[in-house]
């Protein structure tokens, strides 16, 4: 398929036909034992619309993959059960676990000042690492900050839509992002508020790669997808990639085109939202940070020690959320994310990483969201369906575990 498909119909005409060419492989396909009820929700995700869902479980039931939908549009063929895909924001874990490696290693502290790791840039001497991570710090977000009502407060660098779209191959540096970011208002007083910013792990980054005279991705390397063997795994940095390996495709509506996503420049969102990777990868990572093998048990308790956030029902603590699912479900760790348009990521875990479920998603997104508005709907019976117990009646009424981050994906968080 080519990247960019351009027709003389309308766009709405155009993703119709193509997403009927995509209609017959619907029906969920998946390896290990047989789970009727996950086969199930993720056939839910392509009748409201999505093109495409791969699905990774690990219970006491044992490893469970599965695909549904169409891998492209305009093709029979199913997702990847583990392809690779654009994750979004799970990599503010990564960037906090390896923070804390660093922590751990006498090399930084979590209540010194973040201007003391990183000079030069003028950081207001109150913010320190912990507040970073925990979103605390006031610093205005670079891709813009939202009101409460979803709707654009102070616009920052276009990081969706239509005036994304155009620019989804420009290359920026993470220092003219925090440059920028610092030129702005702070959104608050550092540490008397809670607010989502991508600015947080873009700085954060910097102070890893000056604390350790390297780059992210070799500590990237060296910390975490090297002893883990994440060989799927990788931060797409400052460069235009394509997915690599096999993949499934999502998209964004411009004009009169439909955009394949698959290959884009994702610097934008450098440390805080561009990183690849696979559900096995994803698996991996997160059982073996939640079992308590890459951070000592103090510092784990540290990452999980959750404050309130403007979400019910969740908190975050450092780099990870705490979300609580409900009687019957209890608490799950997770961080789910997106980049611009076209894809979404999940990461769960039970607090002893024996249990986890990671996701991807794609689909045929445009400025009036397409079906991102099931988004949250969807994840939250996923979800539900595997870390709750069955509903003892129909009257059971559990809020919506699916909103892991302030905003549905395409908002690029």
């Amino acid at each position: 398929m080519n990247t960019t498909l351009s027709r003389r119909t309308t766009v709405t005409a155009l993703a119709t036909a193509l997403l009927a060419g995509a209609a017959a492989p619907a029906m969920a396909t998946s390896t290990g034992p047989d789970r009727p009820e996950l086969r199930k929700a993720m056939n839910a995700f392509v009748a409201a619309g999505f093109t495409g869902i791969q699905l990774r479980v690990r219970d006491q039931q044992g490893d469970w993959t599965g695909s549904a939908g169409a891998r492209e549009l305009g093709s029979a063929a199913k997702p990847p059960s583990n392809g690779s895909f654009w994750t979004g924001s799970i990599i503010k874990t990564f960037t906090a676990t390896m923070v804390l490696q660093l922590v751990a290693e006498g090399r930084s502290e979590l209540d010194r000042p973040a201007a003391a790791y990183l000079p030069g840039y003028g950081l207001d001497e109150r913010i320190t690492v912990r507040m970073l991570l925990h979103h605390t710090s006031g610093l205005f977000n670079y891709t813009g900050e939202y009101n409460p009502d979803g709707t654009m407060g102070e616009p920052g660098i276009p990081a969706n839509g239509d005036g994304w779209a155009p620019n989804r191959f420009k290359s920026y540096k993470p220092e003219e992002l925090v440059r920028l970011a610092l030129s702005k208002k702070p959104r608050f007083e550092p540490g008397t508020q809670w607010s989502y910013s991508n600015t947080n792990y873009t700085v954060t980054l910097l102070m890893i790669e000056k604390i350790t005279g390297h780059s992210y991705a070799t500590e990237l390397k060296r910390r975490i997808t090297g002893p883990l063997g994440l060989r799927s795994t990788l931060a797409a940095g400052n460069r235009t990639t394509a997915l690599p390996g096999p993949h499934a495709h999502g998209y964004y509506q411009y004009q009169d085109q439909v955009i394949d996503l698959s290959r884009q420049n994702l610097s934008l969102l450098t440390g805080a939202g561009d990183l690849i990777s696979t559900t096995q990868d994803l698996t991996t990572f997160f059982s073996a940070l939640n079992g308590g093998k890459l951070l000592p048990a103090p510092l784990l308790t540290e990452m999980r020690t959750a404050i309130p956030t403007s979400i019910p029902k969740q908190d975050y603590g450092l780099g990870i959320w705490a979300q609580d699912l409900g009687p019957g479900c209890g608490t799950v760790y997770q961080h789910n994310g997106s980049p611009p348009h076209g894809y979404g990521a999940l990461m769960y875990s039970s607090p002893d990483g024996s249990k986890t479920l990671t996701a991807s998603v794609t689909w045929l997104d445009s400025a009036t969201r397409g079906p991102a508005k099931d988004f949250l709907t969807l994840v939250d019976a996923l979800v539900k369906q595997e870390f709750c117990d069955p509903p003892t009646d129909s009257s059971d009424q559990r809020e919506p575990a699916g909103q892991s981050q302030p905003r549905s994906p395409g908002s690029a968080s």
